[in-house]
């Protein structure tokens, strides 16, 4: 599912049916910020938070800084787009590891709001950091909780601290211990949830923020849930001194209103947003970037920084030595570069980075997803290393039995040679033109044309 799909879609065509417009004017003005309310609304924004967003707007829209510009649809655009940044800019949103270590990371929450896997995945964020990090649970009252994050911390290659039948207090102070004697550089403390709100949770959260005296107290959100996730937010801000907010499975809610919110309601920042089940599937919340996103303007920083870290170089460089030799692009090539987008999360999330996100998810619904290029990658892996090598060999009897061998028809690898072709079309371009190490370092070995 689309990040904030619906969200986008809505905002989005809003503001271009204005600036569509011959001229702006008042009316039509009023008439798209009461669009905008509806799409906020609808996307489950809460009401005090779509209206003080709506009254910011309208009052710089209506006064000198559109009336001065040649071009009022595109100044009308970046009002909308600073004041929903400003929705989600409350303060710093990168961590406070500026401490004596260990750094102590507390996360509340309540239980299903994903605290466990944002764990182990905020872990596996630092230790790509070069941090050395221990991972521990109080969640005494959920063994199978536990033993979750002892198998993610295993997953993810970090030291995990066993409960051994303490109290949450006394697992907190043997972990606060062990990693000053091991010299760790951050502590990460996943507390125990509640199905809502209740004195023994807060209780017990409150004691724990005592003895660890966190640098962040993070309140792990579900974004699925909608103004639940707002509501129990204010609750814990109130016992709380939250720090930041990490915002889970936002993959899965294509409406957005909760990340809007949440924010603004505790008047704390968004500072990472789960975009998936993978491990590293968190994502640094930048608000600006994200604005971007919501309106369709895409996150090409963002889209390179996770091609910088998630593909492989060696493969890219790989490829262009291949290239420059004049050694043709080949069906091995090709499969190469659909992994490197299953690295970077699969088709959707890199269409939900690129500009006119939604005019390219009516793609993705017609058939561009992560399904259809597993499927490619099947077809691929059906042909012998001569077919893979010299395409031109695979005639209809060809054609039929690779069909056969990987499960799909015929008219499935049809699509894939024609797609070939044209990728090996562009990367034929690319050399002659001399941008091959450009597209390879742009986005770790580029992508075949179409997806």
């Amino acid at each position: 599912m689309a990040l904030f799909g619906e969200l986008s879609d809505h905002l989005g065509g809003a503001v271009k049916r204005l600036t569509g417009r011959g001229r702006i004017t008042e009316e039509n003005i009023e008439e798209t910020l009461r669009e905008l309310r509806i799409a906020l609304l609808e996307a489950d924004v809460a009401l005090p938070v779509v209206k003080r967003f709506l009254a910011a707007v309208k009052e710089r829209a209506l006064g000198a800084e559109i009336a001065r510009s040649l071009t009022p649809g595109q100044a009308f655009t970046k009002i909308v787009h600073d004041e929903l940044a400003a929705l989600f800019t409350t303060g710093t949103n990168e961590l406070n590891l500026r401490v004596r270590p260990p750094a102590v990371l507390l996360l509340a929450g309540l239980q299903g709001a994903g605290k466990t896997t944002t764990a182990a995945k905020l872990a596996a964020r630092l230790k790509r950091d070069k941090k050395r990090v221990l991972l521990v649970s109080t969640d005494v009252a959920r063994p199978a909780a536990i033993e979750q994050l002892e198998t993610l911390a295993g997953e993810v290659g970090v030291g995990f601290i066993p409960a051994e039948g303490d109290q949450p207090v006394a697992i907190a102070k043997r972990a606060l211990k062990r990693a000053q004697a091991e010299l760790v550089d951050v502590l990460i403390v996943d507390t125990a949830g509640r199905l809502h709100v209740d004195d023994v949770l807060m209780g017990e959260a409150k004691q724990l923020a005592d003895v660890l005296k966190p640098v962040e107290t993070l309140f792990v959100a579900d974004a699925m849930t909608g103004q639940d996730a707002v509501r129990s937010a204010a609750a814990f801000g109130e016992a709380l001194p939250l720090t930041g907010v990490i915002l889970s499975k936002a993959d899965g809610d294509a409406r957005g209103g909760a990340a809007l919110s949440v924010a603004e309601v505790i008047g704390r920042p968004i500072k990472f947003i789960g975009v998936g089940e993978k491990m590293d599937a968190l994502e640094v919340f930048d608000p600006k970037r994200m604005a971007g996103r919501i309106l369709g303007k895409g996150d090409i920083v963002g889209l390179a920084e996770e091609a910088a870290e998630k593909t492989d170089k060696g493969e890219a460089e790989k490829l262009a030595r291949k290239l420059r030799k004049g050694k043709g692009f080949d069906l091995d090539d090709f499969r190469a570069q659909i992994e490197q987008m299953f690295k970077m999360g699969g088709a959707q999330a890199l269409l939900d980075k690129l500009p006119g996100a939604g005019k390219m998810r009516a793609a993705a619904a017609a058939g561009l997803d992560d399904k259809m290029l597993r499927r490619q990658v099947a077809i691929i892996q059906s042909m012998t290393p001569r077919e893979r090598h010299f395409p031109a060999v695979i005639d209809g009897s060809r054609r039929r039995r690779i069909a056969a061998g990987s499960g799909t028809e015929v008219r499935e690898v049809n699509q894939l040679l024609r797609q070939f072709q044209q990728a090996r079309k562009m990367m034929k371009r690319f050399k002659k033109k001399g941008g091959m190490e450009r597209a390879m370092g742009a986005l770790g070995g580029g992508l075949p044309r179409g997806f």
